[in-house]
């Protein structure tokens, strides 16, 4: 027989190779007969692969292994190739975007207390929900607003908003008002005076460029020029509009419905002790709060935030932050010397002497609550007085969570209350020798705060003050 009489013999399909090959190689291509079924069909498969008919899978021997062959030898190399470049491009926009960054992950000291709980959580919240909308068929589509908080350093917004982003899922976009500078009145990232001030720029239009599900938080605002903050008035209003450039090329962003919020934060002094202030057309589209001031009514839950965010700066306290939070309630009540207050209403089982040196620590840590919440109002009530009507110099120390937690670190239970006293002034007079003026002023302010004023010192104050009011004349 011929060999194409062979070829025609068999069906022109999986048996033509192996007919071709029996009559090419003849005798030295060793071959027996086989019962075995070289072909199978598998039933039942749900799926759109090519190789898929109308929910059956043929199978043949052969070519089941030349495919794989081909699978093993040539395709699994190449998409391995593909993920590699794949991912090394991902990695360097990584890299170049530094999307870390953007990661909303609260510190470990963050503290969840009560006046977070039943203050700052519902007012941050009614705010966002005007920015961001809200779940359900009565959201209001006209989103706009904006969240300003004023306050010192240490009075945790950062810590605050990162947390309520972390919780939101909302992507954290923080920008560093330091980094910009007075000089930074655009937002074209090739305009910027320096790399900082340029990379920081490059995180406004990444924000703006991704559009939905993100919170845009201004850190340091008294840093900024006034004109750069004017720029965010249509962001903030019912526009959502903002105009950027991202890549080189001027664009208008159009948010209106997005999951987009703005957040700003400062302090009302800028870094050369004047007043700062807001643009008025900023502000007047803004909620603006003061975490550092005492919210009508509240005043026991504001001092007690205070003892509640040093816990974790203490060693002997640090436990106490893993434990039931009615503990904590009840252990600075006994510290207080509150006679309801007892130790068989705890849920955790202290030991005598742990117990003695929780309560040792929390008494002197009311006594430097007392301390730093005097400053504290004595700080916000000249921030908010005008310098036309001023009597004394501008008091410009601060009564913040990150003054008591300082403090909170380096107090132990033996220390008795002239310690305690001098540990309080040594910090006060490291935090007086920082400012860029007023140091004397400040801390004869601060001795007054404190009933502290030796006679001589009273003297002094006394000059200090008249001096002030005459070169305000």
């Amino acid at each position: 027989m011929s060999v194409g009489e062979a070829v025609g013999a068999v069906s022109v399909g999986a048996d033509l190779t192996e007919a071709v090959a029996v009559l090419v190689c003849g005798s030295r291509l060793p071959r027996h007969d086989s019962s075995a079924n070289l072909e199978a069909g598998v039933d039942g498969l749900l799926g759109s692969h090519p190789r898929i008919d109308g929910g059956r899978l043929e199978l043949r021997l052969d070519e089941t292994l030349a495919r794989t062959r081909r699978f093993h030898t040539e395709r699994v190399p190449a998409y391995r190739a593909y993920r590699r470049q794949r991912d090394e491009l991902i990695s360097q926009e990584r890299r170049r975007l530094r999307l870390e960054e953007y990661q909303a992950t609260p510190p470990g000291g963050f503290v969840r207390n009560r006046l977070v709980d039943e203050v700052y959580l519902p007012l941050v919240g009614a705010n966002l929900a005007r920015q961001l909308g809200t779940a359900g068929d009565g959201t209001n589509p006209d989103r706009m607003g904006l969240l300003l908080l004023v306050s010192p350093p240490g009075y945790g917004k950062t810590m605050l908003m990162e947390y309520v982003a972390s919780r939101l899922g909302l992507v954290f976009v923080k920008v560093d008002g330091p980094s910009l500078g007075g000089a930074v009145t655009s937002l074209d990232p090739a305009a910027a005076p320096d790399a900082a001030a340029r990379r920081e720029i490059e995180k406004v239009s990444f924000a703006l460029e991704l559009g939905s599900n993100v919170l845009l938080y201004l850190d340091d605002i008294q840093h900024t020029a006034p004109e750069l903050l004017e720029k965010f008035v249509p962001l903030c209003d019912t526009q959502r509009r903002m105009d950027g450039v991202w890549d080189g090329a001027s664009r208008t962003y159009d948010l209106r419905g997005k999951r987009f919020a703005v957040c700003m934060a400062g302090n009302p002094y800028t870094e050369s002790g004047g007043r700062f202030r807001v643009p008025d057309m900023l502000a007047n589209r803004a909620d603006v709060w003061n975490l550092g001031d005492v919210l009508s009514g509240r005043d026991d839950l504001f001092a007690r935030s205070y003892l509640e965010n040093a816990v974790t700066s203490n060693p002997v306290l640090a436990p106490l932050a893993g434990r039931e939070r009615a503990d904590l309630e009840l252990l600075i009540q006994m510290a207080q010397g509150d006679s309801a207050a007892r130790p068989d209403r705890l849920s955790h089982p202290y030991p005598p002497a742990e117990l003695d040196q929780i309560l040792a620590v929390l008494r002197k840590l009311v006594r430097v609550q007392q301390v730093v919440l005097a400053v504290n109002r004595a700080y916000i009530a000249s921030a908010g007085q005008n310098d036309a009507d001023r009597n004394e110099p501008p008091f410009l120390l601060q009564g913040s969570y990150r003054n008591m937690n300082r403090l909170a670190e380096r107090i132990v239970p033996v220390m008795n209350d002239e310690e305690l006293d001098a540990l309080i002034a040594d910090h006060y007079l490291a935090e007086a020798q920082t400012l860029t003026s007023g140091t004397e002023a400040n801390l004869l302010r601060f001795a007054e705060l404190c009933g502290a004023l030796t006679p001589e010192q009273a003297t002094r104050w006394a000059e200090v003050k008249a001096r002030y009011r005459r070169s305000r004349e």
